[in-house]
């Protein structure tokens, strides 16, 4: 691949110098393409887990949507609780319910 319109048309002032440069772009991209060799595909196991870091609400809700669709989730948390700033509330809004 090679970017003509970036590399050459839009930043060269005059037609003749920038059909010159992508003229060298061009052969430049096919002997590029000459050496290139093939990538070998490689499956790899996979554990169908994920890891949520943070156990606030956000954290929690996350958690929990992926594991009601059977997927094993670690939950991990820095604090000593769980439940983020919404632990240390009181009420909220807008019932005024405690948060915990």
């Amino acid at each position: 691949m090679v970017n003509i319109r970036e590399h050459s048309s839009w930043c060269t002032e005059k037609k003749e110098d920038a059909t010159e440069k992508a003229k060298i772009l061009v052969n430049a991209g096919i002997k590029r393409a000459k050496r290139l060799e093939i990538v070998p595909i490689r499956t790899v196991p996979v554990e169908k887990a994920t890891l949520v870091v943070g156990g606030g609400i956000a954290g929690m809700n996350a958690a929990l949507d992926l594991a009601n669709q059977g997927i094993k989730v670690y939950l991990v948390e820095s604090k000593t609780t769980i439940g983020g700033r919404m632990a240390q509330l009181d009420r909220t809004f807008p019932t005024d319910d405690c948060s915990i």
